[in-house]
């Protein structure tokens, strides 16, 4: 294995554990946060409440916009991570 490829991978390894491990948790409190919202949604409905309620913009909106970005923004870097290390390894293989 060539010095350059190596060292792509292991940045590549590093990127990618570092973006799983932040993006685990906005991605779980997003999913809190959505099933929370889906149940409020189906408690009005059965009480009969306003159909524009759902389209208000809530704090819980916000957030979940907020966490979602979030998950996006390290799962990205996850991936960057991936192909580093694939481009590490073509690297070694030449």
């Amino acid at each position: 294995m060539t010095v350059a490829g190596f060292v792509v991978a292991v940045v590549g390894l590093v990127l990618f554990a570092l973006g799983y491990a932040r993006a685990r948790d906005p991605l779980r409190r997003y999913r809190d946060l959505r099933a929370r919202d889906q149940n409020t949604a189906r408690y009005r409905a059965w009480r009969g409440g306003p159909s524009s309620a759902s389209e208000e913009k809530t704090g819980a909106s916000v957030a979940m916009e907020m966490l979602r970005r979030q998950a996006r923004t390290w799962g990205a870097i996850a991936v960057a991570g991936v192909v580093l290390v694939v481009i590490g390894f073509v690297l070694a293989s030449r």
